[in-house]
């Protein structure tokens, strides 16, 4: 294991003003750098783990051939319509492949502490999302789940990439709530991969090898974005450290491989 030093974030990464410049200007932290699915992506098979990996307790959320491991949200089972798996990917088919609308599906697990990593392509003027942390409602109504997410967008195309603030519903965002440092997501038609490390309250997305987006839930610079946000009137938004992986039906065609996730002793130092 070997140590390195991170710097932390550039002001250009932080959306909402002088409370959040504040939380970026912390003094910087040592990550244990360790084998991640990225560093072996080129030499496996999509939706394999390499003996390093297995190693450092990752497990697959997707084996490439079934949709084992997920289901509807607020479902007990997978939709039958809507999704599908072809070629070693996990499907939301674009609007008039399938009848019918799958709605979001999600992890038969919850997670805490975790790393997930995952590949997504989506389709010209596509909109999508990698939710997470999400708790269905007791009442089980929905086929929508709403909590944090990081952003899956055409932001050349799509609408949605204007709107907001700065840029913070862009690929890669904490969607509505923090733009990404970078743009860094791959042209339409090309893979992009994901890391997104929940570790205690410290949140990071990574998008194709760049970390843009770091928060800390329930901080008072989170509470007072979210109070500026879409989620504003929604009660306890944000407030969750545990729950389902999830991924988004907006009605567009992605595709999803190599979901792999492993759980974090809290305190873990990640990459």
């Amino acid at each position: 294991m070997r140590l390195v030093s991170v710097r932390p974030f550039s002001p250009r990464q932080v959306v909402g003003g002088a409370a959040l410049l504040a939380m970026t200007l912390s003094a910087p932290v040592l990550l244990a750098q360790s084998a991640t699915p990225r560093a072996a992506a080129g030499a496996t098979a999509p939706n394999t783990l390499t003996a390093a990996e297995k190693a450092a307790g990752w497990t697959l959320l997707f084996d490439g051939k079934t949709t084992n491991g997920w289901r509807g949200y607020n479902a007990d089972s997978f939709p039958a319509n809507g999704w599908a798996v072809e070629d070693g990917v996990l499907k939301k088919v674009g609007k008039g492949e399938k009848p019918g609308s799958g709605g979001d599906i999600v992890s038969a697990d919850s997670y805490g502490d975790f790393e997930l990593a995952l590949d997504w392509k989506l389709s010209p003027g596509g909109n999508s999302g990698l939710k997470y942390l999400i708790n269905e409602p007791s009442d089980r109504k929905g086929r929508a789940g709403v909590g944090y997410e990081m952003q899956i967008l055409d932001d050349e195309r799509h609408p949605d990439a204007k709107a907001g603030v700065n840029g913070n519903r862009t690929a890669g965002a904490l969607y509505d709530l923090i733009a990404p440092s970078a743009h860094a997501a791959k042209p339409i038609g090309e893979w992009n991969h994901v890391r997104l490390v929940v570790n205690g309250h410290h949140v990071e997305h990574w998008l194709n090898g760049q970390r843009v987006v770091q928060f800390e839930i329930g901080s008072p610079e989170m509470q007072s974005l979210i109070a500026k946000s879409k989620y504003k009137d929604i009660k306890g938004f944000g407030d969750a450290t545990s729950g389902h992986i999830l991924l988004q039906d907006h009605g567009d065609e992605v595709s999803f491989r190599n979901i792999k996730i492993r759980k974090l002793t809290p305190g873990t130092r990640t990459p």
